[in-house]
């Protein structure tokens, strides 16, 4: 079935934080919110980017060990027959793996072309709702939803540009929750070069790629920035959760609805 949307209104905001004008949201930020599509979809994108692991068919196996035999009060696990040490058996140090992982495991989930575009149109939904994206544990102090602001904002080139900028449109408060949040890794992935682990912040939505400005705002804890053409569920709903803090170009708007543009049934 088809369900009639009403059509929002949203402000544009120049890089001060003042109101230009306002415009019309396409079609897709009146739709429902689609959590378990979101979520279904989000983990086929990031299985898309695991790599297969396997062992080396040899590992722990490198040894001449042997069974002793029975009769001598001593288990049957294989023994080096200098040392007498247990080897080999996949219950002693440095035996082998019993079920090891392979190269052929199937690590991708599979999700289909629409249900892929739905769930993205949910996620952009999210984003202009008010209470998914505070459920989502963002702080902010402006009022509407979605944030959009004027195209300039591509040509900043420092983060104590953009620093400011969200400052103007009162959305400062959640870069401070992420630098508070920042925490060290328990585990073995400190050593892996994933020590800490660090909430995500505002995401920003542009119409065209610039290195400049991706390179400034990483430098801001918790601050990501996509382009509209490549935008997914992995910018829009982190974990699977929607409702991402998202600041959009007033262009980049343009850019979705001409990528949205086909109508869903729901």
């Amino acid at each position: 079935m088809y369900l009639e949307l009403q059509t929002k209104k949203a402000q544009v905001f120049d890089l001060k934080g003042n109101k230009v004008e306002e415009i019309e949201l396409p079609i897709f930020f009146s739709y429902p919110v689609r959590k378990d599509l979101i979520r279904r979809v989000f983990i086929a994108e990031f299985t898309r980017a695991l790599q297969p692991k396997g062992r080396d068919p040899m590992a722990g196996k490198r040894t001449s060990a042997l069974s002793f035999g029975i009769n001598l009060g001593l288990a049957r696990v294989p023994r080096v027959k200098t040392t007498g040490e247990a080897a080999l058996a996949p219950n002693t140090v440095g035996g082998r793996l019993a079920f090891p992982p392979t190269v052929e495991k199937k690590l991708e989930e599979e999700v289909n072309k629409k249900e892929k575009k739905l769930a993205i149109i949910s996620a952009l939904s999210a984003t202009a709702n008010m209470n998914f994206v505070k459920n989502r544990g963002h702080v902010f102090s402006i009022d509407t939803l979605p944030i959009i602001v004027v195209d300039d904002i591509v040509k900043l080139t420092k983060s104590k540009e953009i620093t400011e900028v969200l400052e103007s449109l009162k959305v400062y408060e959640d870069i401070e929750r992420v630098k508070d949040r920042i925490r060290i890794r328990s585990g073995k992935g400190k050593m892996r070069g994933r020590k800490y682990k660090e909430p995500k912040g505002p995401l920003f939505v542009i119409h065209e790629n610039n290195p400049v400005l991706v390179k400034a705002a990483s430098n801001i804890p918790g601050v990501d920035v996509a382009v509209a053409n490549d935008l997914s569920v992995i910018h829009l709903a982190p974990g699977g959760h929607p409702g991402r803090l998202t600041i959009y170009t007033k262009s980049s708007i343009d850019v979705l609805r001409k990528r949205f543009n086909g109508r869903l049934t729901l």
